[in-house]
């Protein structure tokens, strides 16, 4: 099958005004799929919504999938628990929402992961969706790892006295899930894993103080910014992994075509993302500058935090899991995985 892996491709070839209807690329029955996704499209789910335009155009629309957003079909933090008993064929995760169903999958939160590079962290996810550890944690809710959705690294946005040193942030209620959360709590903030649709409605209930998100797009995508006064420009203290999963009894109905057709354009889906981040950057960041005080920590400050924050949050992640599934052999993955990427450059 013709492996399709750029945008360009992804939208096809536009046919001159002869009328002619484009005949399918892949033959095959109609199927009609539901995806889970709370809050409203944004750059986290461009590249499925651009999949489901691909997969349509090229089974000439016998395949459908359709993304419900807002929480139509499942709260966050059930999206696993539905696809247990099928009641969609998809769905995206955050591994925060609830850890003690994605153990493994905490390792995307770690702090200080290297992960900044844009080319690194596509080639590291991609091949961490394939572990062993991270595929038996979804088998357990009868889905499989399908697409990261190469979330950027994180800043937090907050209200009050900007936090200019590192001391400052004793006492700040934080939204802020897994390692990244462990970590703010290294310099004596408050973690709170509050899902993403209720952190400005936090913000207005005087309930929070800041709130980390990707940078700059899901800031913006839950209006963060609204409610924002200062926002932080380098802590890049880590990520985490909203990404994508399929149902594993869905996708072993498919035919053979159409689940090739799905597997072949995992690339695509994360160019599209990738882009989309990117150009919600190039309209926030001026924003951001606008309209908010900027803090920006001096080198020292930034290595002081990460080792306070770094490897003792990384030690305690291994210790707490090493009975549960090999989290030594899963955080060395990332690492071995990163220096693969590096290399390739």
């Amino acid at each position: 099958m013709r492996k399709l892996k750029t945008i360009a491709a992804a939208m096809g070839v536009v046919l001159a005004s002869s009328g002619l209807a484009q005949a399918a690329n892949v033959e095959g029955p109609s199927v009609f799929w539901k995806l889970s996704m709370w809050g409203n499209p944004r750059a986290l789910s461009a590249g499925m919504e651009e999949l489901s335009k691909l997969v349509a155009e090229e089974t000439d629309g016998k395949f459908q999938i359709k993304i419900f957003y807002g929480g139509q079909l499942s709260p966050a933090r059930e999206n696993l628990d539905a696809l247990t008993f099928n009641g969609f064929e998809g769905a995206a995760i955050c591994n925060f929402y609830h850890p003690g169903k994605n153990p493994a999958w905490m390792v995307f939160s770690l702090p200080f992961l290297p992960l900044g590079d844009p080319k690194v962290d596509r080639y590291v996810r991609s091949k961490m969706f394939e572990h062993p550890a991270i595929v038996k944690d979804m088998e357990r809710w009868n889905a499989m790892p399908f697409v990261s959705g190469l979330l950027p690294q994180y800043e937090i946005l907050g209200k009050g006295t900007p936090p200019q040193n590192l001391e400052d942030w004793k006492g700040k209620r934080v939204r802020a899930g897994g390692g990244l959360g462990s970590a703010m709590e290294k310099l004596g903030a408050v973690k709170q894993t509050l899902p993403a649709g209720e952190t400005a409605i936090a913000f207005q209930r005087g309930a929070l103080d800041a709130a980390a998100f990707p940078f700059t797009y899901a800031h913006v995508a839950f209006k963060i910014n609204e409610e924002a006064e200062w926002y932080t420009t380098n802590m890049s203290p880590g990520t985490s992994e909203c990404g994508w999963v399929l149902n594993k009894t869905a996708f072993e109905k498919l035919p053979p075509q159409y689940q090739e057709l799905l597997m072949d354009n995992r690339d695509l889906v994360m160019e599209v993302e990738q882009a989309a981040y990117a150009e919600q950057d190039k309209k926030n960041l001026p924003a951001f500058e606008e309209s908010l005080i900027g803090v920006t920590y001096t080198d020292e400050q930034l290595a002081e935090f990460r080792e306070v924050a770094g490897k003792p949050v990384w030690d305690a992640w291994i210790e707490a899991n090493k009975d549960k599934f090999d989290s030594q052999g899963v955080f060395d993955a990332i690492w071995t995985y990163a220096e693969e990427a590096k290399s390739a450059q």
